[in-house]
């Protein structure tokens, strides 16, 4: 088979991060105390951060979902405010969101190479990565797919179509993403009856007029048919319930079919590009464990809201030490009264999500109760429910990701 070559390819030595638990999350409190969560939302560099997990989760991990940058040589912005007008983008409240920029192919095929080569040894012997991309680098990804895998390790190359409105005047809209599906080995994870779907009305409107229909192989028309390799899902600018206000979002929907298909309940699905979150969601929804992780602040963060406004179980928010992220600022003002903690309505007009350990000991902080800003309208609550304890911390975020700290004693 061919071979990808470009200027500097190789695969540098090994850095593993040093990982740092900043807190465990307890949605809505299940769990708390005594769980200590197997479940995982990291900050940081995800090469370094899958280096540091390789002595743990070397071929353990039962599906991947990868949706890396797509070499589009764009900054993308993350929208921060609530109830705006969609069809006024010069009206929107922005935040830094993540960028997708290089200085020339060979730059981004050095990022992507040493990553999908971490992923394959993290892949267990019947796991299977997804790469999802567009038109911009799939043709690439699939070479160095085949080099690392083998090329008759190719299982799918999915196409999402979806609509949406489009600058281009000089060519066919670009309306789809690739989605290359590699198995690690023969005896891989496919079920075949979780994602199937009905046969089209004319399908079985043609079945019932004619025998001779389908050639004489009559399918079982009840059960359903397993999906193409061309998937339709709106994009998550038509799902309102679902918006985050972060770029490229991922619709539910799709992450839901590959996750039913090429996992079971309780295996390990992980994304080292988690982005808003999608994946983790989907998969605590539908009895997975996760493994999440992404380079930016407002990723992590948005993930974290995400899983706990879905009521996740436990997981651990953790980061590499030389990650960047805000500064615990204090200063602020918290009450405690008749088994609540209380936040003045002025104190932070830009809050976003605040969470309290009753039971602060000083050093690792336990989020047993969470509130966070609405979607699309409405203020965040400012008062929570604390269980008993004699030191209290809160922890607070605004839209524009700064953090705060206070401690109380109750």
């Amino acid at each position: 088979m061919p071979l990808l070559t470009w200027s500097g390819k190789h695969l540098p030595e090994l850095q593993p991060a040093r990982l740092l638990t900043e807190a465990l999350i307890f949605p809505g409190g299940q769990g708390y105390p005594e769980t200590y969560p197997e479940n995982r939302l990291i900050l940081g560099d995800n090469l370094a951060i899958m280096a540091a997990l390789l002595p743990e989760y070397e071929e353990r991990i039962d599906l991947i979902y990868a949706d890396p940058p797509f070499y589009t040589n764009r900054r993308y912005p993350a929208r921060i405010g609530r109830g705006e007008d969609s069809r006024r983008p010069d009206q929107w409240r922005l935040a830094e969101g993540y960028p997708d920029r290089w200085d020339d192919l060979d730059a981004y095929l050095s990022f992507l190479y040493p990553r999908l080569e971490l992923m394959y040894r993290l892949l267990a012997p019947h796991g299977t990565l997804y790469l999802h991309l567009d038109w911009h680098a799939d043709a690439y990804a699939r070479l160095l797919l085949d080099e690392i895998f083998g090329a008759d390790r190719l299982l799918n190359e999915i196409i999402w179509v979806y609509h949406g409105p489009s600058p281009i005047r000089r060519a066919f809209n670009r309306k789809h993403d690739t989605i290359l599906a590699y198995v690690k080995g023969p005896k891989y994870t496919f079920n075949t009856d979780a994602v199937r779907e009905p046969y089209n009305p004319n399908t079985v409107k043609t079945f019932a007029s004619s025998p001779k229909a389908g050639f004489g192989k009559v399918p079982d028309l009840a059960r359903g048919k397993v999906p193409e390799d061309w998937w339709y899902f709106p994009v998550v600018a038509r799902l309102h319930n679902e918006r985050t206000g972060y770029p490229t979002q991922k619709p539910e929907a799709l992450l839901e079919r590959i996750i039913l298909a090429s996992s079971n309940e309780g295996d390990l699905v992980a994304d080292f590009f988690c982005g808003s979150g999608t994946t983790a969601v989907v998969a605590a929804r539908h009895g997975r464990r996760f493994l999440a992780a992404d380079a930016t602040w407002r990723a992590v963060h948005t993930t974290r809201r995400r899983l706990v406004a879905n009521r996740t179980p436990p997981f651990r928010l953790e980061r590499d030490v030389t990650a960047s992220i805000p500064p615990l600022a204090t200063g602020l003002t918290v009450t405690c009264r008749d088994g609540e903690v209380i936040l003045p309505a002025d104190s932070l007009p830009d809050l976003d999500y605040w969470e309290v350990d009753p039971r602060w000991d000083g050093k690792l902080f336990r989020s047993a109760a969470q509130a966070l800003r609405p979607l699309r309208s409405g203020t965040v609550p400012t008062r929570l429910k604390q269980r008993t304890g004699r030191h209290i911390c809160v922890r607070l975020v605004t839209a524009l990701g700064e953090r705060y700290q206070v401690e109380v004693n109750a």
